[in-house]
């Protein structure tokens, strides 16, 4: 059987074996829980209930805080204890609505509800995405209900499922696809109700053959849906890398999938969306892989929004040892994270324990010219002639070297024997690039404005 594949990419130690055949464990705080206003792209929400007010499990507790934006809704039941700036795990404070949970779950009227979907309209099934705070559970936190609203509704092609979890470690969407794949397939359906040429796509690596098994297994009989089976490669489930695998199109920085005729999600995404679209149950949960070599249980949690990383590392047994690093998140894409009294938000997928922290190991060294970055690189790009760009901080050389296609997947660092930080500089370059485009927009938005006035 050949297999979809992307040039280039790197092969990582995939550490899955801790955590992939452990049942997905439901966890239910007891704590304080701590909901970040910003834990999506776009603005922030904005709080619409006051201190002292009494929430719902499913309750909006903020709505969203512009077209690019998403409500933030409550996962316990409980009294909003204040609105305060908040730690995250960047290390920086974010706004936040703080919720003592008393612990009795009560909820909204009619969650979960079974609801018939053939009686409900595009844009209804828009507006109950977009109520239910859903966002790309993947990591890029983008407001899911966005993405479903396309200008041209008619050409998207392809609505794929992105079951890669090419992130090593991770293991949260493979469980999913074993334990709830009924869930995807009925998320995927519910997004091709909205794309009528579209069909679906629920593509997974091969490293995965179980989840592969039973996937295929529930799609024998349908014709509108099928199974793609990835080569196990990093960044495979990268959006760009994952929609050249499958559909052999191509995007770059300037275009969204649906440029290319395509609406990609993440496995838990799908589910959030089959949840609140069937079953009226807005996103009051993620599943979260707890893992590492530091951990005494390593495993998957179904885990309420809110809830603190402390209190998710005690249900997982604690540390074993010390680790020398923590990452929210996988190890290529990951962040460290600086305190474990923070709130896991929608696109926290998981807690990563090391017990040595190998990038502090090295110190940089000089480029050697081997070439293994620009082997590596899966936007066919030159990472020894960016970085001297980066050094010198050149925006507009940096700019001209398409600096802005890379996609931080970290593959070039990864392989670099002299251990450069080439994906760190990358990253302040782009957002470098990103704020002089924007000053210059600006100059030139005044500009024109002045030029009327004249």
């Amino acid at each position: 059987m050949s297999l979809a594949t992307f040039k280039r990419g790197i092969h990582p130690y995939e550490g899955k074996e801790l955590s992939m055949d452990k049942k997905t464990i439901a966890y239910l705080p007891k704590g304080e829980l701590v909901y970040p206003l910003s834990q999506h792209i776009g603005a922030p929400a904005k709080p619409i209930v006051k201190v002292g007010d009494r929430v719902l499990v499913g309750q909006m507790i903020a709505e969203a805080g512009g077209f690019i934006s998403a409500p933030i809704i409550s996962s316990v039941s409980g009294t909003v204890k204040k609105i305060e700036p908040r730690l995250v795990i960047n290390g920086t404070k974010c706004m936040s609505i703080i919720i003592s949970n008393d612990e009795k779950y009560d909820s909204i009227e009619n969650f979960g509800k079974h609801r018939d979907v053939s009686k409900l309209t595009a844009k209804e099934i828009v507006k109950i995405v977009s109520d239910a705070g859903i966002v790309g559970m993947g990591g890029a936190g983008f407001p899911t209900a966005v993405k479903l609203s396309p200008k041209n509704p008619d050409e998207i092609d392809y609505c794929i499922v992105n079951g890669s979890e090419c992130e090593p470690y991770l293991t949260s969407d493979y469980r999913m696809l074993l334990e709830e794949p009924e869930h995807v397939i009925g998320g995927l359906k519910i997004m091709l109700s909205l794309f009528k040429n579209a069909k679906g796509i629920i593509a997974i690596e091969n490293n995965k053959p179980e989840a592969v098994k039973v996937v295929k297994g529930l799609l024998k009989d349908e014709d509108k849906i099928s199974v793609v089976v990835l080569k196990t490669k990093y960044p495979e489930g990268a959006e760009r890398m994952l929609i050249k695998a499958v559909t052999g199109r191509e995007i770059n920085s300037k275009m969204l999938p649906a440029d290319a005729g395509c609406i990609v999600d993440n496995v838990d995404t799908v589910i959030a969306i089959d949840n609140a679209v069937r079953f009226n149950r807005p996103l009051v949960r993620r599943i979260v892989t707890v893992t590492g070599d530091c951990i005494k249980e390593p495993g998957n949690y179904a885990v309420r929004v809110g809830t603190l990383y402390s209190e998710l590392l005690e249900e997982a047994g604690g540390f074993t040892k010390e680790p020398e690093k923590i990452i929210s998140g996988g190890p290529m894409m990951g962040q460290a994270m600086y305190s474990l009294d923070v709130p896991i938000t929608r696109i926290g997928s998981a807690l990563l324990t090391m017990s040595k922290d190998k990038v502090s190991e090295y110190e940089p060294g000089p480029c050697i010219h081997c070439g293994r970055c620009v082997a590596a690189c899966p936007e066919n790009l030159v990472p020894t002639l960016m970085y001297k760009t980066a050094k010198k901080m050149d925006v507009d050389a940096f700019r001209s070297m398409d600096g802005l296609e890379c996609c931080e997947c970290g593959s070039c660092s990864y392989v670099c024997p002299a251990k450069i930080p080439l994906t760190q500089s990358f990253k302040l370059m782009r957002r470098a690039v990103m704020d002089d485009n924007k000053k210059k927009a600006e100059e030139a938005k005044k500009a024109a404005e002045a030029g009327k006035e004249n």
